[in-house]
């Protein structure tokens, strides 16, 4: 079956369908587990020319950066799960007390049944497929829902799938707000939404209805902290790619940077240095640049940048809202007051605070909502200790930017206004699991008296000492 959205979705015969699927128990099994997973690779891989093209038309997406952070940054994530998962889904041996031997303690991980997986536009294949694997991994069956936003990637993913995915256990549905609507009012057994705070509760609310349980990835201003002692030249060109691949449009992507007064100027001059041999005197011209999503979006940077609240425009600062562009842009001695700094840039530009003692860019973050993402250039261990221990979020890059989320080992998730819990590698296999704990005791075993009433004041006393 697959899902023609030129009709009325009919979202409650769908998801029954999928459950009429997960019964057979069929998904439970290994061996459809790896053959689906094994599937999806392939797919991301035969698909690749069509995929970036697709990535090319929504979002101007450069074909290396489609390349990697699209398309084999999740093959290569697949194939890790493959080797790995079925070790995971075993069964986990526990400690037993004294007390409550002779027994064994253990948990298992079963699959949670039907879950509904809604991905954002900004990497629309990447965070559509990675949680997607999770998902199949631990033997669900799922919806896919991919951004209406990034209408040509959704087409060709859609596409795919029907064509290397069972139809039975793995749907697909395109379309906007009323198909999200119909699939949020059904019930499900997980769901996993990547985007905004806003559309974050509304899903949250939703679920809520059913008792659904939600992992929420929702972003936020991702600080940087560069120190005085840190490596610039190494801070400039890492906070650099960090911040203007996919033309800013990463969840985790630098929002801002508190700078040491004392190295302002070398990171300022050397961030503009950096974007010259990127993208060009023109960025514009650049195929090495992207675009925003949208002439809505892109009429939104345009503003922030429009509406002041800085010293200077240090780098870029033209746009051209028709065309989605928006240069990349640096500004200096930004006011904590500023537009820029009042939500998540999201796009291309740059705010840059500087500061004289490192309490106050750690006061600062604490003030703020906890962020998805921190980043932190020192060569002091000491410096880096103080920053991890006395800020709080989803995860932190030590002398680079992004790296903590590439890394398919580590969790990745938000905390607080950011979302929570989290996924990638084991974490998503066991989010997309329930965890249940089994005691076994071997039936030859006779319960003492101890335990039974009447419970006379002896045996108050003997259980008292003992347990």
């Amino acid at each position: 079956m697959s899902v023609d959205t030129t009709t009325e979705l009919d979202a409650a015969r769908l998801v029954q369908s999928l459950r009429d699927t997960y019964a057979t128990g069929r998904t439970k099994s290994f061996e459809w587990r790896d053959e689906q997973l094994k599937a999806m690779a392939q797919m991301l891989t035969d698909g690749e020319a069509d995929l970036t093209e697709a990535l090319a038309a929504d979002l101007g997406r450069p074909p290396f950066e489609a390349w990697a952070g699209d398309v084999r940054i999740i093959v290569r994530e697949i194939e890790d799960i493959r080797k790995h998962y079925r070790g995971w889904a075993g069964e986990q041996r526990y400690r037993t007390p004294a007390f409550f031997r002779p027994g064994k303690s253990s948990v298992r991980f079963d699959p949670l049944g039907v879950v509904l997986v809604i991905a954002p536009w900004n990497y629309p294949v990447q965070l559509l497929i990675s949680p997607l694997a999770a998902v199949i991994a631990a033997g669900n069956t799922a919806v896919a829902k991919p951004s209406e936003l990034a209408p040509a990637t959704s087409a060709v993913l859609t596409r795919l799938a029907r064509d290397y995915l069972d139809p039975e256990a793995i749907q697909f549905v395109e379309g906007g707000i009323p198909e999200s609507t119909a699939l949020l009012e059904q019930r499900w057994d997980h769901i996993m939404y990547t985007g905004n705070g806003a559309v974050g509760r509304v899903v949250a609310t939703a679920a809520a209805k059913h008792l659904t349980p939600v992992t929420l990835e929702l972003g936020g201003q991702s600080p940087t902290i560069v120190d005085k002692d840190a490596n610039i030249g190494l801070a400039i060109q890492r906070i650099a790619s960090g911040k203007w691949l996919n033309a800013g449009q990463t969840c985790i992507a630098p929002n801002h940077v508190f700078v040491h007064e004392d190295v302002e100027e070398q990171l300022v001059t050397g961030i503009a240095d950096s974007l010259k041999k990127r993208y060009g005197k023109d960025p514009k011209k650049s195929a090495d640049f992207g675009r925003i999503v949208n002439e809505r979006h892109a009429e939104r940077i345009a503003g922030l940048i429009g509406a002041g609240g800085y010293d200077e425009i240090a780098y870029g600062g033209d746009s051209d809202v028709p065309a989605r562009y928006v240069a990349p842009t640096v500004l200096r001695g930004v006011k904590p007051e500023a537009a820029v700094m009042q939500e998540e840039i999201f796009g291309p530009v740059l705010p840059i605070i500087t500061y004289s003692d490192l309490a106050e860019p750690i006061a600062a973050i604490n003030a703020g909502e906890k962020p998805l993402a921190l980043y932190v250039f020192s060569k002091s261990s000491s410096t880096v200790e103080r920053v991890l221990s006395e800020t709080s979020s989803g995860g932190v890059s030590v002398n680079d930017c992004l790296m903590h989320v590439m890394n398919g080992e580590l969790p990745f998730g938000g905390v607080g206004e950011s979302g929570y819990g989290a996924y990638h590698g084991r974490a998503g296999f066991e989010t997309f699991s329930h965890r249940k704990s089994v005691y076994r005791r071997p039936s030859f075993f006779r319960d003492p008296n101890l335990l039974r009433p009447p419970y006379s004041a002896w045996k108050n006393k003997i259980m008292r000492a003992i347990y």
